[in-house]
């Protein structure tokens, strides 16, 4: 039988897999972006993931996020890293069950080379994405993956060089809900500019 890694270096070669295996991610929030974008990196072959998050499993998330029934009340992180070890046990995880603020951001995510914001509030994404370009990382955020349909609309928008952002920068989720097929489609976007990023840099 065909390996996990043997079949990932049949699609996008040895030397691609040891530059994506060797990245470190940070995933700011582990919720409907940042648990199905962890999905889809971790399917891609990344093994190295800060995943900080400080929120439980409830039933009101199942509808949109990668947790299941027999999660609920479990700590985020730790029924993430179950999930994600399903997919591939050889994976090396950092679990920070802890807020993320304006004067921590560095302590979480100071040794990861790309981080993706998977938060909800506005003004923490904003505050997020200032102090990780001040530290010098690559960021992929979202804006506006709330609502039905229209989902070619969620677009990749080049901000600056080490600045991407993934979404249609309109629908505001407090409005318009956030659910599966959408915040899906944005999540993995996500998940590819992290690839294309890894693959593509020297």
């Amino acid at each position: 039988m065909e390996s996990f890694q043997d079949n990932l270096i049949k699609k996008i070669g040895k030397d691609n897999l040891v530059k994506i295996q060797s990245a470190k991610v940070g995933l700011a929030g582990a919720g409907g972006l940042g648990s199905n974008c962890a999905l889809n990196l971790v399917r891609v072959g990344f093994k190295k993931l800060t995943i900080v998050d400080f929120d439980v499993v409830t039933e009101a998330i199942l509808d949109r996020q990668f947790y299941f029934l027999d999660q609920i009340g479990m700590k985020k992180t730790e029924a993430l890293k179950r999930n994600l070890l399903r997919v591939n046990p050889d994976l090396e995880l950092t679990l920070i069950d802890k807020k993320i603020e304006k004067n921590n951001v560095k302590e979480l995510f100071g040794d990861c080379q790309i981080v993706i914001e998977c938060l909800d509030k506005a003004e923490c994404k904003s505050m997020l994405v200032e102090e990780l370009l001040n530290l010098g990382k690559f960021v992929v955020a979202a804006s506006g993956v709330g609502g039905v349909g229209a989902s070619d609309d969620i677009r990749i928008h080049k901000i600056r060089k080490n600045l991407v952002v993934v979404g249609d920068l309109e629908s505001d989720i407090s409005l318009k809900p956030a659910l599966s097929p959408r915040v899906n489609v944005a999540a993995a976007k996500q998940a590819d500019l992290v690839l294309d990023f890894v693959i593509n840099m020297s």
